[in-house]
């Protein structure tokens, strides 16, 4: 007989999420190793319920209780599992922190992640989001991703192209939502040159002398920590919005009225528009809605200052995004998922 499935009731939410939301979920369960996932998709009480998979808790925003069974996915270990040609392979599993993650891959004398350094949350999570920064994303280092389909109670790989990665976009947002990732499997480069595309990160101390990647990384943590606030000490889910993407007219007929609109050119002809600079503009930096409020050094962070409901949250965002496609005709889209 199996042993019984350790589900909690009427449990906290408030310390699974960044922002610091109190929300409670009719049941919990803190997900350690696979055969609870097959034990909750097995058992009769808990198929119907709705179901909530948490890693960090970086890129939610809860509007109210969940009224359905918390998958908190706690699944732990790493390890380098073998090379090819030009890659060193390394696995992560879903529930290991994502930085400490990456530390532990230059402790190990890899590079390849440094330029994702201190980003919250997990492995799992990471890519679901397609999370990037500094000129790299998930999708330029995923080798494959293991997930458990509920539906059918089978355990597989997807590779990267299957995994269909996009700006802030994975095939996990769409048809794969279901799927639940176990581990992740990344391919980091045995010849390893830095990424200093990014000319705030060129500009740091010490990268123009051949950095080392935990230099590098040393670098990015730097960055992060002027420009962003500490979850754990004021709540929020890093950049609540995307960067818009808009047609190349688009964003001339923007430029011939806004000269210093910040703007990237993509491969495809597409321009991104900088959110943070169209919410700064607008004048939202630093301000507050009641309890939420944009952060005074980073108008793309949203904060909670303190007994923040999801739904304060909302109210700023949805204030943000009428005053910035007022002026700019550009619909902003909230990066964090909504529950």
């Amino acid at each position: 007989m199996s042993p019984p499935i350790p589900v909690l009731h009427q449990f906290s939410l408030q310390s699974l999420n960044t922002f610091g939301i109190d929300a409670t979920a009719r049941a919990y369960l803190h997900v350690t190793e696979k055969e609870h996932l097959l034990g909750v998709y097995a058992d009769g009480a808990w198929v119907s319920l709705p179901k909530l998979v948490l890693g960090g808790g970086s890129n939610v925003l809860l509007t109210g209780d969940f009224d359905g069974l918390v998958l908190h996915i706690g699944l732990q270990g790493k390890e380098r599992v073998g090379d090819n040609a030009q890659h060193h392979l390394v696995r992560a599993a879903a529930g290991e922190n994502w930085h400490a993650f990456v530390q532990w891959t230059l402790a190990q004398g890899l590079g390849g992640l440094e330029n994702l350094s201190l980003i919250p949350g997990t492995v799992g999570a990471a890519p679901i989001q397609n999370i990037g920064a500094y000129g790299l994303e998930i999708k330029d280092v995923c080798h494959s991703v293991t997930v458990f389909d509920p539906h059918s109670g089978v355990t597989r790989a997807l590779d990267a192209a299957a995994c269909r990665f996009g700006y802030r976009d994975s095939v996990f947002k769409h048809e794969g939502r279901d799927l639940i990732i176990l581990d992740v499997t990344f391919a980091l480069p045995k010849r390893w040159t830095p990424n200093l595309r990014y000319a705030e990160l060129a500009a740091e101390p010490g990268m123009a002398d051949a950095p080392t990647p935990q230099q590098v990384a040393d670098a990015v943590i730097a960055i992060r920590r002027r420009k962003l606030p500490d979850p754990a000490v004021i709540g929020n889910a890093g950049s609540f919005f995307k960067n818009p993407v808009v047609s190349g007219a688009q964003c001339a007929a923007l430029l011939a009225r806004f000269p210093t609109l910040v703007h990237h050119v993509q491969p495809d002809g597409s321009e991104k528009l900088a959110a943070g600079w169209l919410i700064d503009q607008c004048g939202w930096k630093g301000r507050n809605l009641g309890a939420a409020g944009v952060y005074p050094k980073q108008a793309l962070v949203l904060v909670n200052n303190g007994g923040a409901t999801g739904a304060d949250v909302v109210a700023l965002a949805k204030a943000i995004q009428a005053d910035v496609q007022a002026r700019y005709g550009v619909l902003l889209e909230p990066e964090p998922v909504f529950v």
